[in-house]
């Protein structure tokens, strides 16, 4: 073996362990795949000094032996940034101050709106809504004011905070204007060395979402440096001149520079790292969609890998602690079962969902503990297996406990995978993971199971073997060019932006191309167009830089490992969650046939919205936070029956028409109850003792209640349970009064 740079590392720094590989890729047609070593142990407090145990470890057990020289890339997956949120840590999280560019739109959507209550105190610090903001057709609703900017800048250097994000009304497909950019340069020259995060490099179109993504990378940026720093120094005290890359959510590697920018990237590499080591492990087996089940010491999950290598994402919208965002996420589906479940048995067995996690190796039978656990009755069922003192486990179960262990470890599993297939076909399974022993050899929905070798470092394999891609997500017109020549534009420029990020020209790939028309009646001849290239990293481009760029950012930092070691443990158990709803018993409050709406009633309703739209009206989403937020500020929603309307009623409406996508970004403002007091200085006698919705498809479905609402921004009026038109139409003429051509005595139609 020479001394060239071919060979990569690959670590996953997970919750309970620390998994490792060397992998040569030029070896990986033979039998060991060119993995010539591999490393699992327990996760430690300080994730560098875990990260350098592991290091030193794969360099000690390498087969041929390896020198530092020969290693071209370190790639890191890493889970601290998305446990510092679910843990709500505010050692690592900071405060941060939001500046929305978005004129008169987005008034009653506040950010954080829709964040359970202890994580936006936690983190919202400050948040005010400016000039600025485009159309859907790129044109502008108002520009940026400097002199505004400065003046919020004053009051968050007031506020202490050091965190800011930037967000425009579709500041996505922003490619002329740079609002989020010029704003940006003004905070940053206002509050000098302040953190300033772009929302539109963070996430795509959905105002909401994109925001809360924002605000959460915002949030973690200075714990973030930390960590990445700490994940370089043992490569560098190792020898190792080779760039160090965090893995992130879709299977590809960022920069240590640019993953200290954007931390959210990674919050979901560690499935995902799973996934891609999953289909390595089996390359040139299989040629078709996966479904990979990756079994560890407390939870079992789930995802599809497509035949393109990459996983599949999430269609909408992901959900992490409570809080909506909408950046690139694979689809991943979780329970409750691993090598660590608790087993118990008295009269019926049960296996989970609660576990030892990684006290394993200690509360284990097998290993001299005294809790039954799965990993217990696996190493009783099989002989075979080297796990621990079987002996110890043996007398804690019976043949029949054993089968009903097994049984409902079988069951469990084929629910989970039956639940992420998309047709009935079977599709191949493949089981890695430390606690893939627990799960059988067959399993109904699966055209074959394999667990193939090293399949308990799959994680370390998928990061090792991590790829470089970008994404473009923009809006365009067809009014001078085709569809087809504008794909093949955006084709181009990912493939570019994936060669720009660090891949190897001659084999980066087009790997994803989606378009979808915007409805024609509201925006003509607009298209959104969706495009994922991926590339090898080019490791002649590769450079220390970004190891440089981190240490320079962090320079005013504690850098004492045993303080930060503290900074990194959980200083508050705030990891509170909300309170499941129990369908079969919960009851609507309804006194004197009036129904009281409720915040659970609010959700439930604009999810039968959703529905019965059938793809029209847009995501009710925003309207249902905007009426969930009023009835938590006390105002009261009333629903009656068209039942008990009196003869005299006046049934008033209100909605909003045009396409879904301008929905999901101009937030509503106080458009709707405007109209309504411009229609009454024209009709004084005319005014509405009733509210009812135009439509029942998407947010118009919320419409009446949130007209109808007590206190600011209602008119404090009973909304009538029905609407106008059923599902989401076009068109007023398609409504129920004028369908049916009816008048009032005065002769005027009926509104």
């Amino acid at each position: 073996m020479t001394a060239t740079k071919t060979l990569r590392i690959g670590v996953d720094v997970g919750g309970t362990n620390t998994d490792g590989v060397i992998l040569d890729p030029a070896r990986a047609s033979e039998p060991d795949k060119g993995i010539l070593a591999s490393h699992k142990a327990p996760t430690t407090a300080n994730p560098g000094r875990g990260i350098a145990h592991a290091l030193a470890a794969l360099f000690a057990r390498a087969q041929p032996p390896v020198r530092p020289e020969q290693v071209a890339s370190v790639s890191i997956g890493t889970t601290h940034f998305v446990n510092a949120v679910v843990e709500r840590d505010p050692a690592r999280l900071s405060k941060v101050a939001v500046l929305r560019l978005c004129g008169p739109f987005a008034k009653h959507a506040t950010p954080c709106i829709d964040w359970p209550a202890d994580m936006r105190d936690l983190v919202l610090g400050y948040h005010a809504r400016l000039q600025g903001g485009l159309e859907v057709d790129g044109h502008l609703i108002a520009d940026i004011d400097p002199a505004e900017i400065c003046a919020q800048c004053a009051v968050i250097r007031e506020c202490g905070i050091r965190s800011v994000v930037v967000g425009g009304v579709f500041s996505p497909i922003d490619t002329v204007e740079r609002q989020e950019e010029r704003a940006a340069e003004i905070v940053q020259a206002e509050i000098p060395g302040c953190d300033v995060v772009l929302s539109k490099q963070v996430a795509n179109l959905g105002f909401i979402e994109r925001e809360n993504a924002a605000i959460l990378n915002a949030s973690i940026l200075s714990f973030a440096r930390r960590t990445i720093r700490s994940f370089q120094e043992p490569v560098r005290a190792l020898g190792l001149k080779c760039p160090v890359f965090i893995t992130q959510n879709d299977g590809s590697i960022l920069s240590g520079e640019m993953a200290s920018k954007l931390p959210i990237r990674t919050f979901s590499s560690g499935p995902t790292n799973s996934m891609r080591g999953a289909a390595f492990l089996v390359q040139g087996e299989l040629d078709e969609n996966i479904m990979v089940v990756d079994i560890g010491g407390t939870t079992t999950d789930v995802g599809l890998l497509l035949a393109n290598g990459f996983p599949r994402q999430q269609a909408a919208y992901s959900d992490l602690a409570g809080v909506r965002m909408n950046f690139s996420c694979p689809d991943i589906k979780s329970i409750g079962l691993g090598g660590g479940s608790i087993v118990r048995h008295n009269g019926s067995m049960t296996v989970g969902p609660d576990s030892v996690g990684y006290k394993l190796t200690e509360e284990a039978l097998v290993f001299g503990g005294k809790t039954l656990t799965a990993t217990d009755c696996t190493a009783v069922a099989d002989p075979s297996l080297e796990l621990g003192q079987r002996g110890l486990a043996e007398g804690a179960v019976t043949e029949t406990e054993i089968s009903q262990f097994k049984a409902i470890v079988t069951h469990k599993l084929e629910k989970i995978i039956d639940k992420m297939k998309t047709s009935p076909d079977d599709l191949p399974v493949l089981l890695v993971g430390g606690g893939a022993i627990i799960a059988p050899d067959q399993l109904k929905g699966a055209s074959r199971v394999m667990k193939p070798k090293y399949a308990e470092v799959a994680n370390a394999v998928g990061a090792a073997m991590a790829r470089v891609s970008a994404v473009v997500d923009t809006v365009k017109s067809t009014e001078s060019k085709t569809a087809e020549q504008l794909l093949d534009e955006i084709c181009s420029d990912a493939i570019e932006r994936t060669v720009d990020a660090g891949a190897l020209r001659s084999t980066v790939k087009v790997v994803e191309k989606e378009s979808f028309p915007l409805q024609e009646k509201y925006i003509e001849q607009k298209t959104r167009f969706i495009v994922r290239a991926a590339g090898d990293c080019d490791f002649a481009r590769a450079h220390l830089g970004s190891m440089q760029a981190v240490e320079e950012q962090i320079s005013e930092m504690d850098n004492n490992m045993d303080e930060y070691e503290k900074s990194t443990r959980p200083t508050s158990d705030r990891t509170a969650e909300k309170k499941e709803v129990d369908i079969s018993t919960y009851r609507p409050h309804v006194r004197n046939r009036v129904w009281y709406v409720s915040e659970t009633d609010v959700e439930w309703i604009a999810t039968g919205c959703y529905i019965l739209g059938t793809g029209g009206g847009g995501s009710p989403y925003a309207h249902m936070v905007r009426l969930r937020q009023m009835i938590r500020d006390g105002a009261v929603v009333r629903v009656v029956s068209p039942d008990d309307l009196p003869d005299d009623a006046q049934v008033g409406c209100g909605g909003g028409a045009g396409s879904p996508t301008v929905g999901i970004e101009k937030l509503e403002g106080d458009a709707m109850l405007q109209a309504q007091e411009a229609l009454y200085k024209v009709c004084p006698d005319r005014r509405a003792t009733h509210m009812i919705s135009v439509e029942i498809g998407g947010g118009n479905g919320l419409q009446s209640m949130v007209l109808g609402a007590s206190g600011p921004g209602g008119m404090d009026l009973p909304a009538v349970d029905g609407d106008w038109m059923g599902r989401a139409l076009p068109t007023k003429w398609q409504t129920t009064p004028v369908v049916f051509n009816e008048r009032s005595p005065s002769g005027r139609p009926s509104r």
